[in-house]
């Protein structure tokens, strides 16, 4: 019996080193390995659309069944069985009821990806990091202000599990706005950064975005909640998150921006977009409102508060920031962005509209009054350009005004960002920290948008 038992134990021990040395194999040290929860988002899809040497292709889903889980895993299957370059993602499934309690429990991976219900979103991030898990969430992280105090505290947490929470800040990567950055750091051809003025912001960012569209090639289906301001957020505080960050990304890079000393809240506005029943069922394929979309239908038709605009000061520069969503865009168009970085040598402009084919073109509108020895400065300071953007090019329109050509390499596309985000957080991983500016910009971005609201919801109500 004693002989059995030592052979039973002996068999148990190997068993036991075979399972961990194919774990060992199955999970290198190091290797990231990524959990979905609850992808609402069509974004979720998209930090998939390509694949990293050091993530595994196992992915952990948890998720309530229904539609929204069907598209993010149809858009997965899309990108591992596309003709070029197709991924290899392999999705572990799980919809019970009790789906963020099992991901909780079992913390199959070590980065969680989220992008879905922004209204549940600051609640799975505070749970995440509080299991010690790394986060990379798509923007908005809050959408409102009791949502940016957990927020705080989230990043407390965060630090003392000595895990990473970043936002998916995509545009920070379109090659116009990063050459707008690249040449407002060239004195030579931008000059000081002006302060401007509430009725004249010295800076100006504007985003266009449209509910039906499409994305990897297909339509895109939208849940009925995007239209519910309580659970996806208001246009204000949603892709405007995009346009604070490159106001402080452009004009003071790298630099920590403290929100409670450094912005000043001007302006802010709302309003809403319409959408009739026959959008409404093109854009999410159901037949009829559900009962939380009813309080914004008037006359059958639902208003959703997409719009906003914010007119604020940080550092000392006045800034604005609008966006606007319509139900979609004209034939050949897209979502677009407009951009004005003013200088006292030059204003640095990004249009998107018609004549640019919907295509981002940067100009520099020089506003020297010695018109040669500006032109000559600028081409002068364009090395410093290409050593960083090799082939792009400067292309005289009128006497003070230059196109920047751009190579087509660099317009990889909206969607293609979001990997090089994903590239920068695995490379933060490794390092085992943030920038040091990263955090509290986060922090004062997301001041910016949810102290927004409340000024706009205070001057609606006033009316």
């Amino acid at each position: 019996m004693k002989h059995n038992y030592f052979v039973m134990f002996g068999l148990i021990l190997l068993a036991s080193c075979a399972t961990k040395s194919k774990q060992s194999e199955k999970s290198q040290e190091g290797e990231v390995r990524l959990i979905t929860l609850d992808p609402g988002h069509f974004h979720a899809a998209l930090v998939q659309k390509t694949s990293y040497p050091q993530v595994s292709n196992e992915v952990y889903v948890y998720a309530p069944a229904g539609d929204d889980l069907a598209e993010h895993l149809k858009k997965i299957e899309a990108y591992n069985t596309r003709p070029e370059s197709p991924t290899k993602w392999d999705e572990k499934v799980y919809t019970g009821d009790d789906y963020e309690r099992k991901m909780l429990h079992e913390k199959k991976g070590n980065v969680l990806a989220l992008a879905g219900n922004n209204g549940k979103k600051i609640s799975y991030i505070r749970n995440a990091v509080v299991a010690g898990l790394n986060v990379l969430a798509d923007k908005p992280m809050v959408i409102g202000a009791d949502g940016f105090e957990l927020l705080k505290n989230c990043f407390d947490i965060a630090k003392k599990n000595n895990v990473l929470l970043y936002d998916i800040m995509t545009e920070r990567f379109e090659i116009t706005t990063m050459l707008q950055r690249a040449f407002s750091r060239i004195p030579a051809v931008y000059g000081e950064q002006l302060k401007g003025a509430p009725d004249s912001p010295a800076v100006t960012k504007e985003s266009v975005h449209h509910f039906f569209k499409v994305v990897s090639g297909s339509p895109l289906k939208r849940p009925a909640w995007f239209f519910d301001t309580e659970q996806q957020g208001e246009g204000i505080v949603d892709v405007t998150t995009h346009l604070v960050d490159l106001v402080q990304w452009a004009c003071f890079p790298e630099k920590i921006i403290n929100y409670s000393k450094d912005i000043e809240l001007l302006d802010a506005n709302h309003w809403t977009t319409p959408l009739s029943p026959a959008q409404f069922v093109e854009v999410t394929g159901q037949a009829t409102y559900p009962d939380y979309l009813k309080k914004n239908v008037k006359n059958d038709t639902l208003n959703v508060y997409a719009n906003g605009d914010i007119t604020y000061k940080i550092n000392g520069v006045c800034a604005k920031v609008s966006v606007v969503w319509n139900y979609t865009y004209p034939e050949g168009g897209g979502d677009t962005h407009y951009s004005v970085m003013k200088g006292s040598k030059a204003h640095l402009v990004i249009e998107q509209g018609k004549a640019q084919n919907y295509k981002p073109v940067l100009f520099i509108k020089a506003q020297d009054a010695d018109l040669a020895a500006y032109e000559q400065a600028l081409s002068a300071s364009l090395p410093t350009i290409t050593e960083q953007f090799p082939g792009v090019g400067l292309q005289k329109i009128s006497d003070n005004v230059w196109q920047v050509n751009v190579p087509a390499a660099y317009h990889n596309g909206h969607e293609a960002h979001f990997g090089q985000v994903t590239e920068h957080f695995l490379k933060y991983l490794k390092e085992g920290a943030l920038p040091d500016w990263e955090i509290p910009n986060m922090l004062a971005k997301y001041y910016v948008t949810t102290q927004a609201l409340e000024l706009a919801r205070q001057k609606q109500n006033a009316k």
